[in-house]
């Protein structure tokens, strides 16, 4: 039986950059027809390697290997601000269907007519505008807005005008740089099952969990300059890298006591005559051990946010509220909302229902044309958003930024808010314009929450993010101690994040009643109308728990949480206290007797208050639904 040959080959392939080399013998085989997520830390070299595969980079040696005539498509830059409309740049993009439309329209040969209709009927050609209107929708655009020019849009749209002519164009290597960054939720969820259902070769360099778990089959890992390319989606090659992490690390500490070993006796017997030879020759075993490299903890690049005093709730109260642009066109009414310091939200609705508006009325950029709202006393409020870290001076290194912020602050102090926030010396010292993406969002979220604020309303705050840095974010948002507002594509950071949902629709804001997941499946499932002549029974809404009652749960929750946490402390310490060989010795088994009985009783304790946890937890979870 014939094997399906590879769609792309890498063939030991080396490349440097300035003496620094990105890529050592790194090979790797993508099969035909799969979908490929390609990870690796910032900097590591995934944009790169897309570079060298669509030929715009050479290598210093080996080769990439593609099938002849393989088309290759991307998103380099966005659309230009011309007078085309959406739905025609779009056609465009696909360059034989509008070659072959424009000549179907001179040609006088009979035999190059016929090929011409031949050729279109191939590529089906016909129904092309109507995929191509389906695709501009999927990415926000409605039917109107796909008549207008792209001069009426800006350039974070005419990106998603540059993705959606690359996907209508179906090339046969799709190649994706992190297309999510300037899409909303429902844009994301969109591109996630279009790309599921692909029929080519796609690979997507992506820090969101959510598509790498969706829209992809297989894991191109990126790491010490070599490729590795595993199946199945992210978690699955998430749990397969900590094994082969417990693995070395396993095997680089029992080279390292031997290396110790070593070491111990070259320093006692390297000066005396009777050993020196014997010690020479273990040292000389020291130097060409091949040391196995410990493998570096997930990149514990955390986020260290301070911690703002607590006020009475609720922090915000809004009653018949309405806000908006212009006096008497409201975007947002009838608004009834309500927000504690220890609230959770996530905004959820489609682009241009007011989303942004809601964080502007919040973060007190907008202020209400009618209705009541009451802030607590001493109220501080931080933003974030995207737009934020392009207005950074591209000029000025973190540490200017932090001392115009911070004036009269002493330097050290300003350096240790930097290197809470992952931005170590070295990149304190750094000019905006030379830092990652990643970096310059750091320095904004950093910014946002000089002050300690009681609210921290957060938009898009993932995008340029790594994994690790994400998992750090969903890490330092769980401890903090004040509200937190979340706009994001981001479906991992919203599920992990987020304990109560918001829907921003229909020009007002309500609950959403629903989980995420949900919520995903209704904005994939296409919207059928209701007839008029049908009537439509709501069943009865069972009765929810009071506000007060879930606070209370909440606060149970939250008690039980820490129990927990000073238990698995004081676990760890008996653990280290038992580990220790000297009370192993004779003269000490009595004092041993202790701590092991000692260990069984906080065992026992922590059982106790692990499952008082699960149960406030349990009435929590009902509470809510």
């Amino acid at each position: 039986m014939l094997q399906t040959p590879p769609m792309l080959r890498i063939s030991e392939i080396n490349y440097s950059v300035e003496g620094k080399p990105l890529f050592e013998e790194a090979s790797a085989v993508i099969p035909n027809g799969h979908k490929v997520g390609l990870v690796g830390r910032n900097g590591a070299g995934k944009t790169t390697l897309f570079k060298i595969i669509r030929g715009e980079l050479g290598l210093d040696a080996g080769e990439i290997t593609l099938p002849t005539r393989a088309k290759i498509g991307g998103v380099a830059q966005e659309v230009p601000s011309s007078e085309t409309s959406l739905l025609d740049t779009v056609l465009e993009a696909d360059t034989e269907r509008a070659a072959l439309m424009i000549e179907a329209e001179t040609a006088t040969d009979p035999g190059r007519i016929a090929d011409i209709q031949s050729r279109l009927a191939d590529i089906d050609a016909w129904s092309a505008e109507g995929r191509a209107s389906a695709i501009l929708k999927g990415l926000g655009f409605e039917a109107e807005e796909q008549q207008m020019p792209c001069s009426a849009f800006s350039g974070g749209w005419r990106m998603r005008v540059a993705l959606a002519g690359v996907l209508f164009a179906q090339p046969d290597l799709l190649l994706l740089d992190e297309p999510t960054n300037y899409l909303d939720l429902e844009g994301a969820l969109w591109l996630e099952a279009y790309l599921a259902k692909y029929p080519h070769t796609v690979i997507i360099i992506s820090h969101d969990r959510g598509l790498l778990n969706r829209a992809v089959n297989g894991i191109l890992h990126l790491e010490d300059r070599k490729l590795t390319f595993y199946q199945g989606p992210y978690d699955q090659f998430a749990r397969q890298r900590a094994e082969q992490r417990a693995v070395q690390a396993a095997m680089a500490k029992k080279q390292q006591l031997r290396r110790d070993h070593m070491q111990s006796f070259v320093d006692r017997f390297k000066a005396k005559a009777s050993k020196a030879k014997q010690a020479q020759s273990r040292l000389k075993m020291i130097e060409k051990m091949d040391m196995i490299a410990s493998p570096e903890q997930a990149a514990k690049r955390v986020f260290t946010f301070p911690v703002p005093e607590e006020l009475s709730p609720p922090i915000i109260s809004i009653e018949g509220g309405s806000v908006g642009y212009t006096e008497g066109n409201p975007v947002l009414s009838r608004l009834n909302l309500r927000i504690d310091q220890d609230d959770r939200i996530a905004l959820l609705g489609r682009n241009g229902q007011g989303k942004s508006t809601l964080s502007k009325l919040l973060s007190h950029r907008l202020v209400l044309m009618d209705g009541k709202a009451v802030n607590a006393n001493k109220l501080r409020i931080g933003f974030f958003a995207q737009h934020q870290v392009d207005e950074l001076i591209v000029k000025e290194t973190p540490l200017q930024h932090m001392i115009t912020a911070r004036p009269g602050v002493m330097q050290s102090k300003l350096r240790a808010q930097l290197a809470g926030f992952g931005l170590g010396p070295d990149q304190a010292e750094t000019e905006v314009g030379r830092l990652s993406g990643g970096q310059k969002a750091r320095l904004s979220l950093l910014l946002a929450t000089l002050d300690a604020p009681h609210l921290l309303i957060l938009d898009e705050p993932t995008n340029h993010l790594d994994i690790e840095s994400r998992e750090a974010l969903v890490e330092a948002l769980t401890q903090y101690s004040g509200a937190v507002i979340l706009v994001s594509h981001d479906m991992h950071l919203l599920s992990m994040v987020a304990d109560r949902l918001w829907l921003v629709s229909d020009g007002t804001v309500v609950p959403y009643e629903d989980d995420l997941e949900s919520y995903r499946k209704m904005l994939l499932t296409p919207t059928k109308p209701v007839s008029k002549n049908t009537k439509v029974k709501e069943a009865p809404k069972p009765k929810r728990a009071s506000r007060e009652d879930i606070l209370a749960l909440r606060s149970e929750v939250r008690k039980a949480e820490a129990r927990v946490t000073k238990i698995n402390d004081m676990r760890d310490k008996l653990a280290k206290k038992l580990a220790d060989p000297a009370l192993y010795e004779d003269a000490k088994v009595g004092e041993l007797d202790v701590w092991n009985k000692k260990y069984a009783e906080v065992m026992g304790a922590l059982e106790r208050a692990e499952s008082l946890w699960m149960q406030a937890a349990e009435k929590l979870e009902k509470a809510n639904a």
